[in-house]
């Protein structure tokens, strides 16, 4: 997960059907036809064996799989990702930390892997060790960061790339206090900053130095420099006086033993719950961030969990917070498209809310199409086709109006697929159960509601013999009683819809009170008869409404 620009994540509820999904796919591309690239179809959850038929028919990617909208750190992360090559003087890092007006940079290698953390705090405690006038004043460097670091004339350079442990000396006294000072040194590693002193260039040269650095520009002679490069010795002419020349020596060295090693990464998916300790413990209130690569992709800062997150949502087929994808309410919804009754969503500002008594929120977003003056590619046509068909059940639902019935003539007509014929075979697609466990079949399609303060789910098939699933009632029963237990509910029941015969049963695991109450009439042990009920919205969950009113007036 990277960090991304502000997108706007359409997405549907938990364990979605095949309008859900559908839904999500059409109203983003309506908005990007719209203008709006930054709309993105999402899902909430795995799809099923209906809706996977679907997307494949038609060759149509699945929407991006989000789990949860826990917040995140790629959710809060700056788009920008600024990096500096652990080679790097320190001075450039420096100054590149000017030019992007941040307090840190992430130092990486040459493949782009987190190796520390820049900020200053680090580097001027480093620096200050460097320049302990109590120690010796030894730091790594090379002849090639001195020179990018001092804009230094290279006259004579010798492996200018090797890296070394610098001793600096600044030839300021008489010659033979000097000539002292350097004896005590190991030549092969001592640089020597000096005027136009030529006593002080030959004897260094003689003594066969790493490197001679000549300040305020001055030139050396032609027979010093045919020594000097007998001897192997380097030669920089700076531009600066010897001052200057010895201060920016010591940011010369590379910008990795000046960063903080201790500084531990996260990663763009870790939860913003979880970094929050580690941003307290950081100087600088900042931490990197990785991929799972290790590679750098940016930074993330006290001072970005203030800010909005990157993210926004738009709800179709759902508005109840019951039915959300967990986490939603740390976000900004702009829209909620919905064909459900009214739930308990609240929003922080004033939104676009289309709610219709229709059979299919996909029937609402076809006409979203039409009323935008935006024409219908074919593939998503055939999906919004499929979306009414499913969630009408062919159109012979109780809850289908003639705008569905309209709205699918129109689509048909725009992807020249028959009704009749897409209506069964995504049928077909819906009831295939064979080899699929209770608790796959269960959570499909499984809505949570509540009611007079009891929560209860509601799960729905469809399918062309009930048969196959009474016969398997004990695996079913159980998994509804373990799903009833773990999420302490009223009651947890199956609808198992006969798509031919246009009726339904109703398995059911629940409190033994609450099903004493229940009025339907009983087919056999935990199992009712729901005749001509083929509507979950429209039809059982206002019935279910009754029986819970019932049991709670009884209590």
């Amino acid at each position: 997960m990277k960090p991304q620009q502000k997108r706007v994540y359409v997405i549907g509820h938990r364990n979605p059907d095949t309008d859900s999904v559908v839904s999500a796919v059409a109203f983003a591309d309506l908005r990007k036809n719209m203008g709006h690239p930054e709309y993105v179809a999402a899902r909430a959850g795995k799809i099923n064996p209906q809706t996977e038929y679907i997307f494949n028919r038609f060759k149509v990617p699945v929407p991006e799989y989000v789990p949860d909208l826990v917040p995140k750190v790629s959710y809060y992360m700056p788009p920008i990702n600024e990096t500096v090559n652990c080679k790097t003087s320190l001075w450039n890092a420096i100054a590149k930390m000017e030019s992007c007006s941040t307090k840190v940079l992430p130092v990486v290698d040459d493949e782009g892997h987190y190796h520390s953390l820049l900020h200053y705090n680090a580097f001027s405690k480093n620096i200050l060790a460097t320049l302990d006038p109590e120690k010796s004043s030894a730091f790594i460097t090379s002849i090639s960061l001195m020179q990018e670091t001092l804009n230094a004339q290279p006259l004579i350079t010798f492996n200018e790339h090797e890296v070394f442990k610098c001793s600096l000396l600044v030839a300021a006294s008489q010659f033979e206090s000097f000539k002292q000072m350097l004896n005590m040194q190991s030549s092969e590693n001592s640089v020597v900053i000096t005027g136009d002193r030529a006593d002080i260039q030959e004897y260094c040269i003689e003594k066969g130095i790493r490197a001679l650095i000549i300040s305020t520009g001055y030139i050396m002679s032609k027979a010093l420099r045919e020594k000097a490069e007998k001897h192997n010795v380097s030669v920089l002419i700076s531009p600066y006086d010897t001052a200057s020349t010895a201060m920016l020596s010591v940011y010369a060295t590379p910008v990795s033993t000046m960063a903080d090693k201790a500084i531990q990464p996260v990663k763009a998916t870790d939860f913003v719950r979880r970094i929050r300790t580690n941003l307290l413990k950081s100087p600088s209130r900042t931490l990197p961030v990785i991929a799972d690569d290790s590679k750098v992709i940016g930074t993330i800062s006290e001072s970005d969990l203030l800010q909005e997150a990157n993210i926004e949502i738009s709800l179709v087929d759902h508005n109840e917070q019951t039915q959300a994808v967990e986490g939603i309410e740390n976000y900004t919804i702009l829209e909620i498209i919905d064909h459900h009754r009214l739930g308990n969503i609240s929003t922080r500002n004033p939104i676009t809310f289309i709610n219709k008594p229709v059979g299919a929120t996909s029937t609402i977003i076809t006409n979203l199409y039409r009323e935008n003056r935006i024409p219908i590619s074919k593939e998503i046509a055939s999906l919004l086709l499929s979306g009414i068909l499913a969630d009408t059940l062919s159109l012979h639902s109780a809850t289908t109006t003639e705008t569905d019935i309209e709205a699918a003539e129109f689509l048909s007509n725009v992807t020249n697929l028959d009704i009749e014929k897409l209506g069964m075979d995504i049928a077909q697609a819906a009831g295939q159960i064979y080899g699929r466990s209770a608790a796959e079949v269960i959570h499909q399609d499984m809505k949570e509601y509540q009611e007079n303060g009891f929560t209860f789910t509601v799960s729905q098939i469809e399918i062309d013999n009930p048969d196959e699933i009474i016969a398997r009632k004990a695996e079913f029963i159980k998994e509804l009683d373990i799903e009833r237990r773990a999420t302490k509910s009223l009651f947890c029941s199956l609808m198992v819809t006969d798509i031919t015969r246009l009726t339904s049963v109703m398995l059911i695991s629940g409190d033994s009170a609450f099903l004493q109450v229940i009025g339907f009439p009983k087919r056999e042990e935990s199992v009712y008869m729901l005749k001509d009920i083929v509507s979950r919205k429209k039809q059982l969950i206002p019935l279910l409404g009754e029986q819970i009113d019932k049991f709670s007036d009884g209590r």
